[in-house]
Formats: structure tokens, C-alpha cells, sequence
């Protein structure tokens, strides 16, 4: 069954539901230059870094872009998968669709609160990550120490806004392209 955002926005606004309660996070790796993706993918293969990621957003609604949607090929078991575009009959197996980013973090809301989930996980592209800057409170980030080519990048990170609260750094496993840190940034209290 596909569900569209549109259906289920009425009943949060009826509610309140403007304003997202749930933790708004990001769970990105990017390159030391900020790469995060390359011609409709990765331009790493990380598996250490993969299995880090189910486990942070596993339980949790994710909200992504179409061509995120489309580089990943399924919806991810165990989560709420929310798909922005506004491409018509986009309407994949086992996703929400949402026509806009508002009704995507709407639906997320619900969802979350239906789940018991503190986060709703921002997971890509580009233009989503750019539009939600302002208003995500955590940035879950895979640091590669890697600098790849690439055509899509993290939007810049003002370290006046971010705090680093959590470090592990991991060298590359067997089947990893790249060392990295898995890094925890929350916003600066009072900022954004």
C-alpha cells in the first residue's frame, strides 16, 4: 500500500502538528571534502559504516529525496520510509510518498509518536539536507577519510553552530574503501 503525505496532513494540522517535537537528525557520511554522493550513489563501499546506520535508524522515519530513494532500490525494513518528490505516479511498494518537505516532516511526526521514536532521520540528498540546515538538531556523521569525486556535498557545517559530543574512529575493515570516525554533532544551544 502507498500512502501520500496529503492524506495524512490534515489531522496534524487539526492537531498542532506544524511544528516537529521529534529530534530532527541527520545520518550522512561524507568525505573529508564533503562529497556525499556520486552519480546516483555512493562513492565508497563502507559495510562497517552501513551496519552503523541500521542501527541508528532502525524503528525511526526517514525521510529522503526521490534519487536517494531510487540509489537505495527498496524501502529499508523496521522504518517508515518517506519519500519527497514531485514527480506524479512516483508511488513505490512500501514507502509514503510526500509532495513536499513539509508534509514529509508531518507524516514523520506522526509516525514517530505512533512508533515511540525520539528522531526522525533526514538520510539525503543534497537538496534535502540543504533545505533542513537550519532546523536539524544532531548530525549523525560518518567522516571518510577519503576526498572522491563526486556531484553531490554535504552543505557547509558552521562550527560555531556545532558541537562535537561523540568520536570513534575506525580504521578500514575488509570490505570498507576508506577509514573513518563515526562523529555525533548536536547544535549549540540557543543557535540556528
Amino acid at each position: 500500500m502507498v500512502l501520500h503525505a496529503r492524506q495524512g496532513c490534515r489531522a496534524l494540522r487539526a492537531r498542532g502538528g506544524g511544528r516537529t517535537v521529534t529530534r530532527l537528525v541527520y545520518v550522512v557520511a561524507a568525505g573529508e571534502n564533503g562529497v556525499i554522493g556520486r552519480d546516483g550513489g555512493l562513492p565508497w563501499r563502507l559495510s562497517s559504516d552501513l551496519r552503523r546506520f541500521k542501527e541508528i535508524t532502525m524503528g525511526k522515519p526517514l525521510v529522503m529525496g526521490r534519487k536517494t530513494y531510487e540509489s537505495i532500490g527498496r524501502p529499508l525494513p523496521g522504518r517508515d520510509n518517506i519519500v519527497v518528490t514531485r514527480r506524479g505516479g512516483f508511488a513505490p511498494e512500501g514507502v509514503i510518498v510526500a509532495d513536499s518537505l513539509e508534509a514529509a516532516l508531518k507524516v514523520a511526526e506522526e509516525k514517530a509518536r505512533a512508533r515511540g521514536a525520539d528522531e526522525i532521520a533526514v538520510i539525503g540528498g543534497g537538496e534535502i539536507f540543504e533545505a533542513l540546515m537550519d532546523r536539524v538538531e544532531r548530525i549523525y556523521l560518518s567522516r571518510v577519510h577519503a576526498s572522491p569525486g563526486g556531484d553531490v556535498f554535504l552543505p557547509a557545517l558552521d562550527p560555531a553552530e556545532w558541537r562535537e559530543t561523540a568520536r570513534e574512529d575506525h580504521e578500514a575493515g575488509e570490505r570498507d574503501d576508506a577509514s573513518f570516525s563515526l562523529v555525533v554533532l548536536d547544535r549549540v544551544a540557543g543557535r540556528s
